[in-house]
């Protein structure tokens, strides 16, 4: 699976915003060659909401464990909501996991290596074995995005 099949995946999903910082749109360039997913009909980077997933293309200060410098290593970051996560893990996001997963191990999920404790899952390079889960919990994070978007625009009226 492919960055360029994963970002197709998701922008056919309805209402997803895809953001892919560079030079000049006031990122910082840290993030440049990354991937952000928002549920955003209006098309406009949300201010307050986290994306619902993102490819990173690096280690970023603090997140090294993936081991992304590695030639053509990528991770795709996904928050798929506290059921998925126990459902994957086999533990609540901030409970410790019992065993210790390879955060760089290629084609597996596993908790983020950061933010598992939030509830965000990840996998480096999905492969053939991964590609429908990695499918099932973008679309999954996507629902829970819309949702959430949903109850707030009905709140605001």
């Amino acid at each position: 699976m492919t960055m360029d099949e994963i970002i197709g995946f998701v922008d056919g999903l309805d209402g997803v915003l895809t953001f892919r910082p560079g030079p000049g749109d006031g990122s910082p360039e840290i993030s440049w060659g990354d991937t952000f997913f928002y549920y955003s009909p209006d098309g406009v980077v949300p201010a307050t909401t986290q994306p619902f997933a993102t490819i990173v293309t690096k280690n970023y200060p603090g997140d090294e464990a993936s081991r992304l410098d590695r030639p053509d290593a990528f991770r795709v970051n996904v928050s798929p909501g506290k059921e998925t996560f126990i459902r994957w893990t086999g533990h609540e996001p901030r409970e410790a996991a019992t065993a210790k997963a390879d955060p760089s191990a290629a084609h597996t999920v596993i908790a983020h290596p950061v933010y598992g404790t939030i509830g965000w899952l990840a996998v480096v390079n999905p492969g053939p074995r991964t590609e429908a889960a990695v499918r099932d919990l973008l679309s999954t994070a996507y629902r829970l995005a819309r949702s959430r978007y949903e109850r707030r625009a009905d709140a605001a009226r």
